[in-house]
């Protein structure tokens, strides 16, 4: 069984999801089918939210009359027989009179997380009443019947398998089989989520506890490219990464993967393929264990980074410095990305500053502390360990015009890490694809 991701672009408007329905019907065997929201959903929820933690009705109504006009037009524009569209009406009507609920009552985080399901649970109904209307043999898998969360709020992945393999037994003999991504309950069997670019994490996650012969993540770009396309020039899609690859461009900044969808593949060794709606005969890019030769293969960026340094005597010569600095951190609940060190100091990288001000307090008890933010972290990924000649002669050549803030290498056989200010990301892209790959 295959598992197929498509995003919210891809089911974006009535046309795309015919579109996907085309797709997937082009499969000789059973495959689950996980969507998201469609495109700007999410965030209309999510302002919806705010409206409401704000008592202010007037505009959540507005919210919710304005996204149910399109939904309205958009199942015109999906379905021709007028008993599927009387039955896709009514599904409008029940969710968006669920959302117009809320706001005669109190708001609350836990129904702040069930308003932010509703995208999921339309776009999936909808878009199983259109396999229906074209009579193909396909059958929905609420996804809150076995997708949850543990008390950690990380996923459960035994029960993911258990539920999921009994809601495939009740539902035999089907070609496809539409779910939600994104959605789950938690461990009080509340309605949860598995935070932004959830739905990649799902088909991870379900590939994962069946062991599918292939997990299909289908957006709209081609594949996952050598550098950002948004900043520089010219770049080309990876035909092929390995796990590692893949996950530390996901992390560093690949826009086209979700960083938690990688782990769960890789854990039962299932290949997941990036494809592209818009070009569905295109290769994409195929991550599994193995990697296809070696040198660098890529290069991402991470914006939104702060540097926190620590200058101390009490560090020469001593042990147990380091992991009370450590400690500091993970008291605030924030990991750290990059690090560096000397005999006196060590500087080290975070990807936010909710909690910035009460760690820079408590490092002071150890000595001079200095912050920058604004930074970005450029990742160069591809089979660069530390015993191949010449791949970090050649980033730091393409790099000789750019002031480097940071170095990280060694800590990976797969990257190679710089921090330079963010002005600097642009130029520094473009000199790495010059440097690196030609362009």
């Amino acid at each position: 069984m295959k598992i197929l991701k498509f995003g919210g672009t891809s089911v974006g408007s009535a046309d795309r999801m015919k579109s996907v329905a085309t797709l997937i019907k082009k499969n000789t065997e059973p495959v689950i089918v996980v969507l998201s929201a469609m495109s700007g959903t999410t965030n209309n929820l999510v302002e919806l939210a705010t409206n409401l933690y704000a008592k202010n009705h007037s505009k959540a109504n507005e919210i919710i009359t304005t996204l149910e006009n399109k939904y309205k037009q958009e199942i015109k524009n999906l379905y021709k027989t007028e008993t599927v569209l009387q039955k896709a009406a009514h599904l409008i009507t029940y969710h968006f009179d669920y959302l117009r609920s809320f706001t005669l009552d109190m708001f609350t985080v836990n129904e702040e997380k069930a308003i932010l399901a509703q995208g999921e649970l339309l776009s999936t109904a909808m878009f199983q009443f259109y396999l229906e209307e074209i009579g193909e043999k396909s059958v929905l898998l609420p996804a809150l019947n076995f997708m949850r969360i543990d008390d950690n709020e990380e996923p459960d992945l035994t029960y993911i398998e258990t539920h999921l393999k009994q809601e495939l037994e009740k539902n035999k003999g089907f070609n496809f089989y539409i779910t939600q991504g994104f959605i789950c309950r938690n461990i009080f069997g509340e309605i949860d989520n598995l935070k932004r670019g959830g739905s990649d994490y799902t088909a991870s996650l379900v590939g994962a506890a069946l062991q599918a012969t292939e997990i299909q993540i289908w957006t709209d770009i081609d594949g996952m490219h050598n550098n950002d396309p948004r900043v520089v020039n010219k770049t080309h899609p990876i035909e092929q990464l390995s796990f590692d690859e893949a996950a530390e461009l996901a992390y560093f900044g690949a826009k086209i993967l979700h960083p938690t969808c990688i782990l769960p593949a890789q854990k039962r060794n299932v290949p997941v393929k990036l494809l592209n709606t818009m070009q569905p005969d295109a290769k994409g890019t195929i991550i599994t264990k193995e990697a296809a030769g070696t040198g660098i293969k890529a290069v991402a960026a991470k914006d939104g980074i702060t540097s926190v340094s620590i200058k101390s005597g009490r560090m020469l010569l001593a042990y147990g410095f380091l992991r009370s600095v450590f400690e500091v951190f993970e008291r605030h609940k924030t990991p750290i990305d990059m690090i560096t060190t000397s005999e006196v100091a060590v500087s080290l990288t975070v990807d936010t500053d909710k909690h910035l001000k009460d760690i820079v307090e408590e490092l002071e008890k150890f000595g001079q502390v200095s912050v920058e933010k604004d930074q970005t972290i450029i990742c160069i990924v591809g089979n660069v360990s530390f015993d191949k000649i010449g791949y970090a002669q050649k980033v730091f050549n393409a790099l000789s015009e750019i002031p480097v803030r940071m170095i990280s290498y060694g800590g990976s056989e797969y990257n190679i890490s710089v921090l330079v200010k963010s002005e600097y990301k642009k130029q520094a892209l473009q000199a790495l694809n010059t440097g690196l790959f030609n362009y």
